[in-house]
């Protein structure tokens, strides 16, 4: 179990958790199996983590295991690397499979054995016609299919033509095997459909001992039965495929009887979680690559400095129906915000700066201060920061002529620096251009640690980092990938990539604590928000990553609301 989840699993009520207890309390079920099965053509994403969080969060309170299980049935798009990084995914999000580890081509020699007994016993032949034609046989949701010419073969031809098929004297696409099962179904799944088809190609696991390879169907179930799965979860598009999964576990000599169940998957709105589209994303470069920190894959969130945590506990509260529905975004970030709220230590940086030189500070002089960790956590302690005479404050904290609710530094106006003291702007340095350079301000050396002796108050507080100790920093602010809610909804879907995603700030001034980084979480940055180091961070120049804004819609909305 996971201490730092923000609920009691044994909690949660949900359909499958339902289904579960009622088998475990009748005794159908002695020893709860559940799996994860990936197919290992992409990375995962974060539609994956509710899969990952329901299979191994059920198993896990119910005293049960489960199994990683790669359905790795299709070598023309599966590579070592996809393997690599889900099993990183996983173990990062929290959860272990121990030593049940497996894969769908582990079973690839029972898998053709149990091929052959659906030919020998009548329930599977071997069809000559070619993609196209099956497509056209097999009929509308309307009209029923039409047998093919091929689906009264003789047993002792389509076993011949099977085994030759594994021996590979066929071109690709010459020949398929098919179930015999309903080509009138009103459930077109069931309409004979093809269970192994010829394919030449190297296998990462298996190189090139096959020809054929099972489709996702027959693979899929009967992985489950030699695994003993009691309780296949998977998402509601399998659905339609679940007479088919029965049929073929009650007309196989399978070990055990494992029974399929579906929930919604998610939908989560300013993002787009299809394989196939996350895949151009990469291959046309509108990303960086699989783990940009605006992909909703699982690396790509680890790199933008989501915790594992919050993602846990977005799963629990979206919850496992049987209904589609759309997730907001905020609600992700409001997991995220209440999770770093309480855990992330705070630091200084300024991403826009603007010099300040304190006249009546002695030149030559620094000084420690005591700076809070984490006011959240009073055993994360405090630092200390270096205060100087020249400082950097956001550009954007200062007025030359503020308007009435401008509260912050304007001209002969007082304002608070965090953990140090009181200042009064007493000047403007322009440039030839006009710009504004510098400021020369005075402080008040009584009110060391941010109040006055003599209980007078101000309006605003400012954070700040000493000029001489600050180090450069390259900030990314990341945003929505996309500006729609509903991507591609009008169109192409490329049409509505967000231009702004990214935005780069160079010039940036950190404190000098954050120098080591490297090994640390996330952390917020005073008055801006949740950040990350990145690993293109070098020794001359570090990189933060935008996590999350400080602004929480969410929450406001939800109080809006109640």
């Amino acid at each position: 179990m996971h201490d730092s989840d923000t609920e009691n699993d044994e909690g949660l009520r949900d359909f499958v958790r339902e289904v579960v207890r009622a088998d475990l309390d009748a005794g159908r079920t002695q020893s709860v199996v559940t799996r994860f099965p990936p197919e290992p053509n992409g990375y995962l994403h974060i539609g994956h983590a509710k899969s990952i969080c329901l299979n191994f969060g059920v198993a896990e309170e119910f005293g049960g295991r489960c199994n990683l299980r790669f359905d790795d049935t299709n070598p023309t798009k599966e590579e070592q690397e996809y393997i690599d990084s889900i099993q990183e995914d996983v173990r990062w999000l929290g959860f272990d499979w121990g030593e049940h580890l497996y894969f769908a081509s582990d079973n690839f020699e029972k898998l053709y054995e149990w091929a052959v007994h659906l030919i020998s016993n009548g329930k599977a032949y071997v069809d000559d016609l070619s993609a196209e034609e099956i497509r056209n046989y097999r009929g509308t949701l309307t009209e029923p299919g039409k047998d093919s010419p091929f689906r009264d073969r003789p047993t002792d031809e389509s076993l011949d033509l099977f085994a030759r098929m594994r021996a590979g004297e066929f071109e690709e696409g010459a020949r398929v095997l098919r179930a015999k099962i309903d080509m009138a179904s009103g459930n077109i799944n069931m309409r004979d459909p093809v269970i192994y088809r010829i394919l030449h190609a190297s296998h990462p696991r298996t190189g090139d001992s096959w020809h054929i390879y099972p489709t996702y169907d027959f693979a899929h179930g009967q992985s489950d039965a030699i695994e003993g799965v009691t309780h296949s979860i998977c998402t509601l598009e399998f659905e339609d495929h679940r007479p088919l999964y029965d049929w073929l576990v009650e007309n196989l000599p399978v070990p055990s009887r494992p029974r399929q169940y579906e929930f919604a998957r998610l939908n989560l709105s300013h993002t787009v979680l299809s394989k196939r589209r996350l895949i151009q994303f990469v291959e046309e470069k509108h990303v960086s690559g699989w783990d940009d920190p605006r992909m909703p894959t699982l690396s790509g969130l680890r790199r933008r400095g989501i915790p594992p945590e919050a993602l846990r506990d977005f799963a629990k509260r979206i919850g496992v129906t049987k209904n589609d529905s759309v997730v907001e975004m905020s609600l992700l970030e409001h997991c995220v915000r209440e999770h770093l709220n309480k855990t992330a230590d705070r630091r200084m940086a300024v991403l826009n700066p603007l010099k300040v030189v304190i006249e009546n500070y002695p030149e030559g002089s620094s000084e420690e201060l005591d700076a809070i960790n984490n006011p959240e956590d009073d055993d994360a302690g405090s630092r200390k920061v270096p205060f100087s005479r020249e400082l950097y404050i956001e550009r954007e904290d200062f007025m030359e002529d503020p308007p009435k609710k401008f509260f912050r530094l304007a001209p002969g106006r007082e304002v608070r620096l965090r953990y140090a003291y009181f200042l009064t702007c007493t000047d403007v340095v322009k440039d030839d251009a006009g710009e504004i350079v510098e400021l020369r301000c005075n402080y008040d050396p009584a009110t060391k640690g941010g109040t006055a002796p003599d209980g007078r108050k101000v309006k605003a507080t400012l954070h700040w980092v000493s000029a001489a100790h600050s180090i450069p920093a390259e900030v990314r602010l990341y945003d929505y990938l996309f500006t729609r809610a509903d991507p591609g909804a009008d169109g192409d879907i490329l049409d509505d990539l967000n231009p702004d995603s990214l935005t780069l700030l160079d010039g940036c001034r950190v404190e000098p604590s954050l120098a080591d980084s490297k090994t640390s979480g996330t952390i917020q940055f005073e008055r801006q928000g949740y950040f990350c180091i990145d690993r293109d961070s070098t020794a001359d120049e570090l990189v933060f990553n935008r996590t999350v804004a400080l602004r929480d819609t969410w929450a406001k909305i939800q109080a809006k609301s109640g």
